[in-house]
């Protein structure tokens, strides 16, 4: 059993507030201690994405990233997007990422990150991780010492001071992004 005390609730306020489709996630509390979480049962929600099937054309021919080459118009197979992204439909959530602390990483603004809580964090994955009732999104160290590191050299390392609270809510397996911009 998770339990949640009076400290957790800000961190997961702020994931209410930036999940991808806010009408998802409903968090029940009696005076400080929140009492169950759930996610609502509403097509788009990660309760459904196992039995919402999309699937898309994975073409044999791989693309040029250099020179163009001539495109063939084989496809190999159908791609489904909920099977390659995500492997845990009810411990999955969506976060609307803020902030440049990990652009080497390929995480920029607006990027939304598919977040699994099911995956158990190891030294160097990226994780939504609750520092003291904040939310970020670093790379967790677990050696020498735990810390949360950014990954650009604008912003420094976060050391876990002692007596810290910190909570890893999930380990970021897969980042969504629009390249076209609306409106162009």
């Amino acid at each position: 059993m998770l339990a949640f005390t009076y400290r957790h609730v800000r961190c997961l306020q702020l994931i209410k507030r930036y999940v991808y489709n806010k009408n998802c996630i409903y968090i029940q509390y009696n005076k400080e201690i929140i009492m169950s979480i759930s996610i609502i049962g509403m097509p788009g929600s990660a309760e459904n994405l196992a039995s919402t099937q999309l699937r898309i054309p994975l073409y044999l021919e791989r693309v040029s990233a250099g020179f163009p080459s001539p495109a063939q118009d084989y496809i190999e197979d159908t791609l489904d997007l909920n099977a390659l992204c995500i492997q845990h439909p009810s411990a999955t959530f969506f976060v609307r990422v803020e902030g440049e602390s990990m652009t080497e990483t390929g995480i920029y603004p607006g990027d939304i990150l598919v977040v699994d809580r099911s995956v158990r964090a190891s030294h160097g994955d990226v994780v939504i991780a609750c520092l003291d009732g904040e939310m970020t999104v670093k790379e967790l160290a677990l050696r020498p010492r735990v810390k949360l590191l950014p990954r650009n050299p604008l912003f420094q390392p976060i050391e876990i001071a002692d007596g810290s609270e910190l909570n890893i809510f999930g380990v970021v397996t897969s980042i969504v992004r629009h390249l076209h911009k609306a409106g162009s």
